[in-house]
């Protein structure tokens, strides 16, 4: 008997220009099964997003050889597939030792599944099952939002916070509480945060003081053409083309630290820090920002904070950022000292716009003025940049929005 040639086709993780790490959250295939060319075989998050990652050609699943819940890097080897002669001499039981742990009885679901079972039910991710397990949920009764109405983990945790929380039964000398699981976002800003502060940049922030009347006037001004447009004009749109002015004059800041040299980039690609309520926070990147006008950016923030917030943001979406804003007075803040979006060389905050009292010369004489501001800020990367850099940055940033009507 002719022995077959072997065929195999590696699922590679897709690269990224930052190298985030991203986490196995568990694959729809198991080792036998077939598969087609863009067909998807499994679901990875990164700090940023969770996507998954197709099937590079048609075949059977022939390895896994990264499992649930393990880390892997851009241009990692996740798994195998087997085309041609050595797919067809493929079968599930030749395979059974290369299963990845869904096989297993402690992942299995808690509910059976039925043989002619809906598609979304079959298609069950490890996690997927395994937070149906630890939750104790029937999976008929999550809707799910995946190819072909499959259930995701974001789906459970939809579903977990419409939930009224159960506190933990209180024991003698306990205080009373309840355990909230941590998304995956959550967790990796965390890490993010900790090896950008504690491990990697020398943080240093610089203060400002901004009136934003001219802003205030021109937003009153436009927001209902805005609007007949589809488009809603927000302060953070200001900002954004504010930086980008900024950032045009004075173009350290956008830029990266290697140890050999300071990489300063052409294109300034605007990261917006976007909340996703209890699930943390996540960065979409406005590309090119420096070719887009104040409509160009007011649609593109819309776009972006919509796809944000419905979890549908694709992974370009999220990657080749230079420079980071985040507008935390939305919630109320007055002054904070973000941490920088490595590898990035800085952040810009941006306080609560407020009507604030302050002394004025006029003619030679004080006088007092009611005006909107807001606290700025800038925290730089100490190793790329010092603190005249990010004053004369702070200084163009201001005065782009003190002098917003001016322009031409």
């Amino acid at each position: 008997m002719t022995v077959p040639a072997t065929t195999l086709i590696d699922i590679t993780m897709p690269a990224s220009e930052e190298a985030t790490e991203a986490v196995v959250m568990g694959w729809f295939k198991q080792p036998g099964d077939p598969v087609s060319e863009h067909e998807p075989l499994l679901e990875v998050s990164t700090d940023k997003v969770t996507m998954e990652v197709a099937a590079p050609a048609s075949g059977v699943l022939r390895e896994i050889l990264k499992r649930e819940n393990e880390t892997v890097a851009p241009g990692e080897v996740l798994g195998r597939i087997a085309t041609g002669e050595e797919a067809e001499h493929t079968t599930k039981a030749d395979l059974d030792g290369a299963r990845a742990p869904e096989a297993s009885a402690s992942l299995s679901s808690p509910y059976p599944i039925p043989e002619k079972a809906p598609d979304r039910r079959l298609r069950l991710s490890p996690l997927v099952k395994r937070m149906l397990r630890e939750h104790d949920l029937d999976p008929a009764r999550i809707p799910g939002t995946g190819r072909g109405g499959r259930i995701t983990h974001k789906d459970v945790l939809a579903y977990l916070e419409r939930m009224p929380a159960a506190p933990a039964p209180p024991s003698s000398g306990a205080i009373p509480s309840r355990m909230v699981p941590h998304t995956p976002i959550r967790r990796r800003v965390a890490e993010r945060m900790v090896e950008s502060m504690l491990r990697t940049a020398p943080h240093v922030t610089a203060v400002f003081d901004a009136d934003l009347t001219a802003v205030v006037e021109h937003r009153a001004e436009r927001k209902a053409a805005f609007a007949e447009k589809g488009v809603k004009l927000t302060y953070t749109a200001y900002f954004v083309k504010a930086a980008v002015e900024a950032l045009q004059a004075v173009p350290e800041v956008n830029s990266r630290w290697h140890d050999d040299a300071l990489e300063i980039f052409e294109d300034v690609n605007v990261g917006v820090a976007t909340a996703l309520g209890k699930k943390g926070l996540i960065v979409p990147v406005i590309h090119q920002a420096q070719l887009l006008g104040l409509f160009g950016i007011a649609t593109k923030l819309q776009t972006l904070a919509e796809k944000a917030r419905a979890g549908t943001l694709q992974a370009e979406e999220v990657q080749r950022g230079t420079f980071t804003i985040t507008n935390h007075g939305v919630s109320g803040s007055l002054v904070a000292t973000p941490i920088i979006n490595q590898p990035q060389s800085a952040i810009l905050g941006i306080g609560k716009i407020e009507k604030r009292i302050t002394v004025a010369e006029e003619r030679g004489r004080d006088v007092i003025r009611i005006s909107p501001r807001a606290y700025v800020t800038l925290t730089i990367d100490h190793r790329a940049l010092d603190g005249f850099t990010a004053n004369l940055f702070l200084s163009k940033f201001v005065e782009a929005l003190e002098h917003w009507n001016e322009r031409p």
